[in-house]
């Protein structure tokens, strides 16, 4: 600040302190008298006076009791989940039937109309429309329901009792208390969890955070993990118990998650993010009705639609890819088909196949497209009956017509389990990766956030295929 600007703020000073007025002093003192009374009246208790009643400290105790704090967080969380899974399946078939069954013939018979070829027609219509079709389809809705319900959680005051219960078990790992929050906030899109990692002040904390957020399921991950234990969990089991056992299941892997992620801090901790734990001064703010309307307008603007976009960003050319390498034939077998070959027999090591490890190289966009790729490549090397052509992605209407064909390609309940561990246990989606270099904006720590999730899918999968094999 140069001479010029300190001359300029003295006088501006002198200016501001003649229009506040002869009592302004007066006035303060005794605003800070008040506010001091009114938090002593309100926290101090004296022997011969009854206990005044203060509403926020009656749920306090419950919220934050050692007994009720963390059921109560589990069940929170259990139904903002439940509605956004089954709150997401009606606007999502809505979408996917006016962009899937209505604007995508429409396309394909402009282009018949116009005489586009072949090829052309494929690679525009059934490769790169598909794809954003998809995608918008699967993972607008469940957003635009998850992330103001969780907004409208922290607008109320809910979340900073989250972190206050969370804080210990993160302090033991090594990591910072708000850690819980960025962590909830990746069930319903780790991309949104990374960005939520701003609240962190310590850069160590923040970038374990950052590394770890991949063990949220989010929600692109449970539709996968829903119908996969209907199909094959469920299957196992009296069908009077099915749906319990299904869930148990899926719910067994979120936690399962967690519990990674923890163990992924401690170990990044003792090795190479070694550090103290930041002190984490934690002010729970008073409960307080949520801004309904404000909140759902930023949580759509500043989230849902921003996310959105980065995955229609990398949607489109990942539909170009999988149409291309359906199609593009080396001798008398596609690229797919070759590659697939070439992957079965990691695949088997790893108690999965080929067609599983190719359909989460090519749909790294969003998880949302995997099974309707495993479906497409399914038909595409057994040569089963089903589909719209090679490249063009599709799911049944039938959890039990998915069920056959699935087995069709030799999917045993090995292949369900280790599908179920593999798809928590694997690199982020593009998006989040994209997201984690431009918060970390580093290549080497993008690097490790995306490679260390795919070892550690690798070595649980083989641990879990050869002790199986075992028995």
């Amino acid at each position: 600040m140069n001479k010029d600007e300190i001359e300029n703020l003295i006088t501006l000073s002198s200016d501001l302190r003649w229009k506040i007025g002869d009592d302004f002093h007066d006035s303060l003192a005794e605003g800070i008298y008040a506010d001091a009374s009114e938090i002593s009246n309100a926290s101090v208790s004296k022997d011969n006076e009854k206990k005044k009643f203060r509403l926020d400290a009656k749920i306090d105790r419950i919220v934050t009791s050692k007994t009720w704090g963390f059921p109560i967080m589990f069940l929170v969380l259990a139904l903002i989940l439940w509605i956004t899974i089954i709150g997401a399946n009606y606007p999502s078939a809505m979408l996917a039937d006016v962009l899937l069954d209505v604007v995508h013939p429409f396309l394909k018979g402009l282009a018949a109309s116009i005489g586009m070829p072949w090829w052309l027609d494929g690679f525009l219509i059934d490769g790169v429309y598909l794809a954003v079709a998809w995608v918008i389809a699967v993972m607008l809705p469940p957003m635009a329901i998850f992330f103001p319900l969780f907004t409208l959680l922290e607008d109320f005051g809910y979340l900073p009792r989250v972190a206050f219960n969370m804080d210990y078990l993160f302090k033991k790992s090594g990591a910072h208390g708000k850690q819980a929050l960025t962590m909830s906030m990746g069930f319903g899109c780790n991309a949104a969890g990374v960005v939520a990692t701003r609240i962190i002040d310590s850069p160590r904390e923040r970038l374990i955070a950052i590394i770890t957020n991949n063990f949220s399921l989010c929600n692109g991950r449970w539709p996968t993990q829903i119908l996969i234990a209907t199909i094959f969990i469920g299957a196992v089991v009296p069908s009077s118990l099915s749906t319990v056992a299904s869930m148990s299941a899926v719910i067994g892997i979120a936690i399962l998650g967690i519990f990674f992620m923890f163990l992924t801090s401690w170990a990044l901790t003792k090795t190479v993010l070694k550090g103290e734990v930041s002190t984490f001064n934690l002010e729970l703010p008073p409960y307080r009705p949520p801004r309904v309307l404000k909140t759902i307008y930023t949580s759509l603007i500043d989230r849902t639609l921003i996310v959105l976009w980065r995955a229609i960003v990398f949607a489109a050319p990942a539909g170009a890819v999988i149409w291309l390498i359906s199609n593009i034939y080396i001798g008398n077998e596609s690229i797919a088909a070759w590659t697939i070959d070439s992957l079965d027999s990691f695949g088997f090591l790893l108690g999965l196949n080929g067609v599983i490890l190719l359909a989460y190289i090519v749909a790294i966009p969003a998880n949302e497209i995997v099974i309707p790729t495993i479906l497409m490549l399914t038909v595409l090397v057994t040569g089963v009956t089903g589909g719209e052509g090679a490249g063009v992605m599709f799911e049944l209407d039938s959890v039990n017509a998915t069920g056959d064909l699935l087995r069709s390609g030799g999917w045993t309940l090995l292949t369900a389990v280790n599908l179920m561990l593999f798809s928590l246990l694997h690199n982020p989606c593009s998006t989040t990766i994209y997201t984690i270099y431009k918060e970390t904006n580093s290549l080497k720590w993008t690097t490790v956030a995306t490679i260390l999730p795919v070892i550690m899918g690798f070595v649980v999968t083989f641990l879990v295929a050869q002790i199986w094999r075992l028995f």
